[in-house]
């Protein structure tokens, strides 16, 4: 199977590493406010998150791999003052700087124009973009990897 994706695709990375499992005054915030933006925007059908996969780096590091239908609709959310996100960010900054380094923070954007991904899951659910965007038989986007990359 193949993800049933069409056109540009953004794929955003966001992760927190626990540098200090003590300090859960630390992380703990960090580690909550994510399923509460991600519940929001699930809400929201015109949001322009078109699905998710959490993911654990075993033991320290927990991510979220996110694809959006737009990289403006992304930016979008992200500088919405009446949404989860802000406030959110605020509060991290303000622990960031009191929190001598014992949790961290990262992110990632790609703007992935069509033609330019690939994928293919053999014995799988439906996953990361397949899960997205539902799936169809390999065929139906050639059965090589450079057939559906040109696609």
């Amino acid at each position: 199977m193949t993800a049933d994706a069409e056109g540009d695709v953004v794929v955003f990375v966001i992760g927190m590493r626990i540098n200090n499992f003590r300090a859960l005054h630390s992380w703990w915030p960090v580690f909550t406010a994510m399923p509460r933006m991600l519940k929001e925007l699930s809400r929201d059908k015109e949001s322009g998150l078109i699905g998710f996969q959490p993911l654990l780096g075993f033991p320290r590091v927990f991510y979220v791999v996110q694809y959006w239908d737009s990289k403006e609709k992304l930016l979008a959310y992200a500088s919405a003052r009446d949404g989860e996100h802000r406030p959110a960010w605020a509060a991290f900054n303000r622990r960031l700087r009191a929190g001598k380094g014992k949790v961290g923070f990262w992110h990632e954007t790609y703007v992935v124009p069509a033609g330019s991904y690939e994928n293919v899951y053999i014995n799988m659910p439906a996953f990361g973009l397949a899960e997205a965007t539902g799936v169809v038989p390999v065929g139906r986007r050639g059965e090589r990897a450079a057939d559906r990359l040109g696609s």
